[in-house]
C-alpha cells in the first residue's frame, strides 16, 4: 500500500498470570512485549502498510528480546533506540465473570523510554519518512521529558505536511490525583496538532472541561464531538462505546465524525477472550479506512470488526489481517476453515 505509519510510545513487558489466577496464587508468569504503539504498528503491518515504532529500549538482552518480538510482528524497528538497562513492565491478572481484569505497572520511571533524551531520536528523519504518526495519552502521562518528545515530533510532522493522530487514551492510574486537570493543557496542545483524534464523551467533559445538558451517551457525543472538531480544526474524530454484559460478553458500537456529520455503527455483542489492545485494533481500522478513502459507514464497519476480532486473540497485539476482517464482515461467523 506504499504508506508508512509510525507510532511513538513505550514498549512494555507484559507479565500475565495464567489460568485466570491472581498474582497471589500464581507460581509462574507468561511474558511478551506490548504497548499501544506496538499494537498500532503490528495491526497496520497486517493490513499491508509499513508499520514502525518510535521508542527506546534497554541496551541489553531484554531490549534485544523486545526487538526480536517486534520483528516477529513484521514491525520495522529502524527507529528503536537502545540505551540504559530497564524496561517498563505490567502484570496482568485476567478477570473472570464479575471480577475485572487488573493491571499493575512496575519499573516505568527508570525505563529507557522514560529516561531517553531527544538525542536518542532523529525527529526530522522520522517525520520525513512517515505518512502518519500515532501518539497516545499514555505517553503524555509519563513525565515532562516524554511529553516534550511527543509535542516536538508532532509539531515537526505538521510542519512537513504529514498526518498526526492523537488518541486521548486517558489512564487515571497513570496521571494520579487530579489527573484530568493535569492532562488538560497537554491534551489541548495535541488536539491542536491532530488531523485525527480518538476520544469519547468522558474525554470531552472530564479532561477538556466541556459541558452538555444531555445525559444519554450518544446524545452527549452528538453534542460535544462537533464542537471539538470545529474548535481544534480536526478532520476526523472517532471512538467507541462499550457495554459490559453478563457471562463475559461485551457489546461495542463505534462512531466517527467526518465532513460535518456524526455516524454510528450497529452495536456488536461478542464473548471476550482478551480485551487489552482491542481499542488499538479499532484505531488501526480507522486509519486504514482513511487511507483507503472508505465512506464513513464502511470505515466504521471495518474498525469495529477489527476490534471484535482482537477480543478473540490472546495477548495485546491485534493479529487479524485485512482479509480476516473483510471475511467476517461479509460472511459473519464461520465454521472450521478447511
Amino acid at each position: 500500500m506504499n504508506k508508512t505509519i509510525a507510532a511513538f510510545g513505550e514498549v512494555m513487558m507484559r507479565l500475565e498470570v495464567p489460568n485466570y489466577e491472581l498474582l497471589s496464587q500464581a507460581n509462574q508468569l507468561h511474558y511478551s512485549f506490548s504497548g499501544t504503539g506496538v499494537n498500532i504498528a503490528s495491526s497496520l503491518a497486517k493490513f499491508g502498510y509499513r508499520g514502525l515504532v518510535v521508542t527506546s529500549l534497554p541496551d541489553n538482552s531484554l531490549g534485544d528480546a523486545a526487538i526480536a518480538f517486534l520483528n516477529k510482528l513484521a514491525i520495522d524497528t529502524r527507529y528503536v533506540s537502545q540505551h540504559g538497562n530497564y524496561i517498563g513492565k505490567y502484570f496482568l491478572e485476567q478477570g473472570f465473570g464479575p471480577r475485572a481484569s487488573k493491571v499493575t505497572y512496575s519499573n516505568r520511571i527508570e525505563s529507557s523510554f522514560h529516561t531517553a533524551s531527544a538525542d536518542h531520536y532523529n525527529f526530522e528523519e522520522i517525520a520525513q519518512n512517515c505518512d502518519l504518526l500515532h501518539f497516545c495519552g499514555i505517553s503524555l502521562a509519563m513525565n515532562d521529558n516524554v511529553r516534550q518528545h511527543v509535542k516536538e515530533l508532532a509539531s515537526i510532522m505538521k510542519l512537513q505536511g504529514k498526518m498526526v493522530l492523537f488518541d486521548c487514551n486517558f489512564r487515571p492510574n497513570l496521571w494520579g490525583k487530579d489527573g484530568n486537570k493535569k492532562a488538560k493543557k497537554h491534551y489541548e496542545e495535541m488536539l491542536k496538532l491532530a488531523d485525527i483524534a480518538i476520544m469519547n464523551e468522558k474525554d470531552a467533559m472530564l479532561t477538556l472541561g466541556l459541558t452538555t445538558k444531555e445525559t444519554d451517551r450518544r446524545k452527549q457525543l452528538e453534542d460535544l464531538i462537533p464542537k471539538i472538531a470545529k474548535h481544534y480544526q480536526i478532520s476526523v474524530i472517532a471512538g467507541t462505546n462499550r457495554e459490559i454484559l453478563a457471562n463475559n460478553q461485551h457489546a461495542i458500537e463505534g462512531y466517527i465524525y467526518k465532513n460535518g456529520r456524526m455516524y454510528f455503527s450497529d452495536s456488536r455483542a461478542f464473548p471476550v477472550l482478551d480485551r487489552i489492545g482491542a481499542g488499538d485494533a479499532y484505531t488501526a481500522g480507522i486509519i486504514h479506512g482513511e487511507f483507503q478513502a472508505y465512506p464513513p459507514e464502511k470505515a466504521l464497519s471495518f474498525a469495529i470488526t477489527s476490534s471484535v476480532l482482537a477480543h478473540t486473540i490472546k495477548g495485546d497485539t491485534p493479529l487479524a489481517t485485512e482479509k480476516d476482517i473483510l471475511r467476517l464482515i461479509e460472511q459473519g461467523s464461520t465454521d472450521i476453515e478447511r
